[in-house]
């Protein structure tokens, strides 16, 4: 595809991995999920490619002399796991409608439910143009841009694609000097059943920080353990290869964080963590023994000690949970943006979408009423 005007050239890849990285990561920013660190590890891994039904195709622009201006990390869909923005409703009343829905263009970083940068670099618009061309040729019923951050929001919306609201969870850091001081903003009740989780949470067992070069093999293990046990319950099996976390181990260095759990010598539970330019994000949890407490000590009250301590601004801590509202974190608005050709099928999409926002900012007002704060707090 070319744009004459401009003389821009937008191309499909065969995958992040062959890219060049430094180019890559020029557009990439801070942000670790579209890195090419983070990326190429799903290809190389095989957590993403042949039989995962996630084939790598990211859209590249070019100027007229070959160098990469932007990038999105797409890739070709044959079914709606990994995703955390649910369109299997979608996909089922195209298909009594008699189409295909996949396969689908997808935007995002696969399993990985945390906004940030999906249209990478100086060319939003020729990205777009570039999907919405994608999709029409090649005759797909939608291309999807998911937990896209505001920026490309408002680009996408430009251009006419719906846009779709979620709510995830967040702590922020308001200049707390420990997490001490950070209870003390908490109402007393909210103060006291913390400090008590807490307690509970790690007695008999030691928590273990480690970070990017400390992270051995057998931490590696141990947390592949956990994961393993988490994604057996809630997916069916795991997305993710054991290659997967070595390379990331490897590759991105002290972005990664382990949060681990001992009974004396033997490792019970672990969260890996992703260290960002301002923000902690807490990705995937497990454990091999049942501790009362331990999810929340490991996943949510470790991560906001160790941002209050690295003065991070704020810590996410993954997609769901409503028990995070009464342990400091705030709701926030999440959003994806979808091209739908089909006129008939994109009023739909459209109207049910419009419903949907007025839930969504009912539960946000909800939820916001239940912050534990003494004052009342905002995102």
């Amino acid at each position: 595809m070319a744009d004459r005007e401009s003389e821009i050239i937008a191309k499909i890849a065969g995958g992040v991995s062959g890219l060049n990285a430094r180019a890559w990561d020029r557009l990439a920013g801070g942000d670790p999920f579209v890195s090419h660190a983070f990326l190429s590890s799903l290809e190389n891994s095989g957590s993403v490619g042949a039989g995962t039904g996630w084939t790598p195709a990211p859209i590249l622009v070019e100027d007229d002399a070959g160098h990469l201006t932007a990038a999105a990390p797409a890739y070709l869909k044959t079914h709606s796991q990994g995703e955390y923005v649910f369109d299997h409703g979608w996909a089922d009343a195209w298909e009594r409608a008699g189409g295909q829905y996949y396969p689908k263009l997808q935007v995002s970083v696969p399993f990985t439910p945390v906004p940030g940068p999906r249209l990478l670099g100086t060319r939003p618009q020729h990205l777009l143009t570039a999907l919405e061309t994608v999709t029409i040729q090649n005759e797909m019923s939608s291309a999807h841009v998911t937990f896209i951050d505001e920026t490309g929001a408002a680009e996408c919306e430009r251009r006419g694609w719906l846009i779709r609201e979620g709510v995830q969870y967040h702590w922020f850091n308001r200049g707390y000097s420990s997490f001490d001081d950070f209870l003390a903003t908490l109402r007393h009740s909210k103060r006291k059943s913390i400090r008590k989780e807490r307690r509970a949470a790690t007695e008999g067992l030691e928590i273990r920080i480690v970070r990017g070069s400390e992270i051995t093999t057998g931490d590696w293990d141990a947390m592949w353990a956990f994961y393993q046990d988490t994604g057996s319950r809630k997916w069916g099996r795991p997305y993710l290869t054991r290659q997967f976390f070595e390379l990331i181990g490897e590759r991105l260095g002290d972005a990664v964080l382990l949060f681990l759990a001992f009974r004396g010598s033997r490792p019970v539970a672990g969260a890996l963590n992703f260290v960002g330019e301002d923000s902690l994000y807490g990705r995937y949890w497990g454990c091999t023994e049942e501790v009362p407490f331990l999810h929340f000590e490991l996943c949510y009250y470790q991560a906001v000690d160790w941002a209050i301590e690295h003065r991070l601004s704020s810590v996410q801590a993954g997609a769901q949970g409503e028990h995070k509202v009464a342990r400091g974190y705030e709701p926030v608005i999440t959003r994806s943006a979808h091209f739908v050709p089909n006129r008939s099928f994109r009023s739909a999409i459209a109207e049910f979408l419009g419903a949907e926002r007025e839930s969504v900012a009912a539960e946000v007002e909800w939820l916001r009423r239940e912050l534990p704060y003494r004052e009342a707090s905002s995102a």
